[in-house]
């Protein structure tokens, strides 16, 4: 008998709702070791469990509006893992350019801009009024409607982008598709991330929040309030914050030393919003130009 695998990471307590991927991904993944390539109906479930992916359908992680939970879909993410089970290697070219994979190029983009350069692969969704710039979607991945991935930045596995979102040149969301348990890096709307930044190990930056340059935020990254040294939840760039990547100094047996924190520098207005030029000097004028 299967179960409901949609849970609050970290909770056994009550489910957000029903997963939209059939029920029969959690019994082939319970028998994943006797799969093969050659087992023809599996592979056509698994199939149209990545084309509920593909087309939004369906996705890996998402923000519990009730009680601000991330909660992860865990047959959605079997039915990825499965995928490079029962899918061959097959090769494939755009163009001059040659691919070998399990998996095949996304071939759905409505109403998205996609540059030359831009890779996504099948099982990731792309929303309408989306740009991808050259850059990298990975399977699992969800990118919402007018966000802009811009050029060699990096969507991961299972990574969910809200709403008009920025993630600058450069910048890099985690991917994460094991072990199980593990929780997506999740970017709410409205989002910015600043040119080489990377968020990883399922850190979550939340609606609003305005990241500068070169920022490394992990699930176990300290936060800190520069106006009141409040120390904030760890892994997580506050709703509305303007954040840079900072350091604070740590005292170890071979001496002192600074360890990587996250500092919100300032706290924006409810409904304000911030053009380009406004945001770089705001960075400017904290050390942590975007």
């Amino acid at each position: 008998m299967t179960t409901n695998p949609i849970l609050p990471t970290g909770s056994s307590g009550p489910r957000l709702g029903d997963s939209p991927v059939p029920e029969i991904i959690d019994e082939l993944w319970e028998h994943r070791a006797e799969l093969t390539a050659a087992d023809h109906a599996p592979r056509e479930s698994v199939l149209e469990a990545l084309d509920l992916l593909d087309s939004g359908a369906a996705t890996v992680a998402a923000v519990d509006p009730a009680t601000d939970e991330v909660v992860v879909d865990e047959r959605a993410r079997r039915a990825i893992l499965l995928s490079f089970r029962l899918f061959e290697v097959e090769e494939s070219g755009v163009g001059p350019f040659r691919y070998r994979d399990r998996l095949p190029l996304k071939r759905r983009f409505d109403g998205v801009r996609v540059v030359p350069g831009a890779i996504a692969r099948f099982g990731s969704h792309v929303a309408r009024g989306a740009v991808l710039m050259p850059s990298f979607v990975n399977v699992g991945a969800h990118v919402g409607p007018g966000s802009m991935i811009d050029t060699w930045a990096t969507v991961g596995s299972c990574a969910q982008v809200g709403a008009n979102v920025h993630l600058s040149g450069g910048a890099g969301l985690g991917g994460v598709l094991e072990p199980v348990g593990a929780v997506p890096v999740v970017v709410e709307d409205d989002a910015f991330i600043g040119s080489r930044s990377m968020i990883v190990e399922g850190a979550r930056v939340e609606r609003g929040a305005k990241l500068g340059a070169g920022v490394l935020l992990t699930g176990n990254t300290r936060v800190f309030d520069a106006e009141s040294g409040q120390e904030l939840p760890q892994g997580r760039a506050p709703s509305r914050s303007l954040c840079v990547g900072s350091m604070r100094m740590r005292t170890f047996p071979g001496g002192e030393f600074g360890t990587p924190c996250l500092l919100v520098v300032r706290w924006l207005r409810e409904g304000e919003t911030l053009d380009k030029l406004r945001l770089d000097s705001l960075f400017r004028e904290h050390g942590g130009a975007s």
